[in-house]
């Protein structure tokens, strides 16, 4: 059986006691195991990376930049393989497959112009000889733990930013789809990053505690559900460490009377059901304004959830595939029963989907609820799944207030003509990311990505100028130099900050 391994000092880690399975979400079978590691594994990574960063970190950036450009080209040359095995062990289909790793690669793009963004600031003249300037340095080894929805880009948001302003990167991914960081780590040395500043352990919580304990690890960054954000954020805090910790979501889509109806069916039924909902951007809840708007919104959204395709992730003409594993597709469904059970109207019904030929697999057909209230659990927590509720408001200010006063605040949507009601909301709505007429409104690789209240735990978003920021420290130099005459004799003067 195929094994997992993790790739320390440039190569497999060495066998681990414990094992998990990794099973192929199309089938239900089991096709290879995952080593979980512990806390000797992590030392013999830290050991490595302690041994590489030093002269990493003093390579200048323009040649670290060079790696991130070769390793760019190598990833796009090697995109095909990388979608195959990134959906045999996810279940997503391969065109959502290649956008996990594109939108990755967006943030290598960014971090390939590292020489630029880590220039700091200089004032000349502060005070009489005086100087000014700042420098940002890296904070030594930084560290990831990342999910098991986007196991290509999450590892690129972070790994990529962190190594080119010159830190050692160890990432702990998810033990359910752990072969495309592996991968990604065999294409960073081909690429000639040094051995050392690239490795991935794999592990559960006992490895998650390892690297939150250790001292050496001087920051982490998490995305996750919102719970275990919570305890990493406390527990990393706690060790003296720097700490982002991205959570769950439940963002709105927000519908105005004046919509374009038909393209609204169109962004909900890719924002909803796109990767079988396993994104922390998806659109679950859909809020029309005005009962006219609702029925209308209804009547052209059942015939589109109904004509989704739902198939094995290689299926080109498929709209999503399975959910990750057995376990989660048992979650999403008891998520519609209790919504159900709560009074929600259940439109278009998708548990016990049945994939001819494939009737072991983990699927979950598209699901839509119409008369969800805010008092229902199903609506309070992430379903993460192909699961897309309806909830009315009465007007501008009741469609405002729910994503406001959710747990959760990481993004939200509006559709509209009025220029006047988009701008107004954006302004107002209490969430960190918004989209105008944009479903999924995650920001491009310049810009930064996080959100608000349960959605995040820290006080820096992933990639941008956040996350240069996040991977190093700034280090302020005051200088002055002694007078000297031009025969070559120096006195030192005592200046005046006048």
């Amino acid at each position: 059986m195929r094994l997992v391994d993790h790739f320390i000092v440039g190569g497999p880690g060495g066998a681990s006691a414990r094992k998990s399975a990794i099973f192929d979400p199309n089938n239900g079978s089991v096709q290879g195991e995952v080593a979980l590691g512990n806390s000797e594994t992590l030392e013999i990574a830290v050991q490595a990376a302690l041994k590489a960063q030093p002269a990493w970190a003093g390579t200048n950036p323009q040649r670290r930049a060079r790696v991130m450009f070769r390793f760019k080209e190598l990833v796009e040359a090697n995109m095909n393989s990388l979608a195959h095995l990134l959906s045999s062990e996810h279940g997503k289909v391969i065109a959502d497959s290649k956008g996990d790793i594109q939108r990755g690669l967006e943030v290598v793009e960014f971090a390939c112009g590292i020489p630029h963004v880590l220039k700091g600031e200089y004032t000349q003249g502060a005070g009489p000889g005086i100087d000014v300037y700042s420098m940002r340095q890296p904070i030594g080894i930084g560290a990831g733990i990342t999910p098991f929805n986007f196991p290509a880009m999450i590892p690129l948001w972070m790994g990529a930013v962190a190594i080119a302003c010159g830190n050692a990167f160890i990432l702990k991914p998810s033990e359910r789809d752990p072969s495309v960081p592996n991968r990604l780590a065999e294409l960073f040395l081909e690429a000639g990053l040094p051995e050392g500043i690239f490795q991935v352990v794999h592990g559960d919580k006992e490895m998650v505690d390892a690297i939150l304990d250790h001292p050496e690890i001087g920051a982490v960054s998490f995305v996750g559900s919102s719970d275990i954000a919570h305890y990493v954020y406390n527990r990393g805090v706690a060790a003296g460490k720097r700490v982002q910790a991205m959570g769950g979501a439940k963002n709105h889509g927000i519908v105005m009377p004046d919509a374009d109806l038909d393209q609204v069916v169109n962004d909900l039924c890719g924002a909803a059901f796109g990767s079988a909902g396993e994104r922390c951007m998806a659109v679950p809840v859909v809020v029309p304004v005005g009962e006219d708007t609702a029925e209308r919104l209804k009547a052209k959204l059942i015939p589109a959830i109904e004509a989704l395709k739902v198939g094995i992730s290689t299926d080109a003409e498929a709209h999503y595939g399975p959910v990750v594993t057995q376990a989660h597709k048992e979650k999403i469904e008891s998520w519609i029963t209790s919504c159900v059970e709560e009074g929600g109207e259940l439109i278009v019904d998708g548990r016990g989907f049945k994939l001819q030929g494939h009737e072991n697999g983990f699927f979950v057909g598209p699901t839509l609820i119409d008369h969800v209230t805010p008092e229902m659990d199903s609506y309070h927590n992430e379903i993460f799944g192909p699961v897309l509720q309806i909830v009315r408001a009465a007007d501008f200010e009741e469609a405002l207030a729910l994503p406001s006063k959710h747990q959760y605040g990481n993004g939200v949507a509006i559709f509209t003509r009025n220029g006047h009601a988009a701008r107004e909301f954006a302004a107002r709505v209490n969430v960190g990311m918004v989209g105008i007429n944009v479903p999924i409104p995650v920001p491009v690789a310049y810009h930064t990505f996080g959100g608000w209240k349960r959605s995040a735990f820290g006080d820096t978003n992933q990639h941008g100028m956040e996350g240069v920021k996040f991977w190093t420290k700034v280090k302020t130099v005051t200088q002055r130099w002694p007078n000297g005459s031009l025969d070559g004799e120096n006195t030192f003067v005592i200046p005046t900050m006048a």
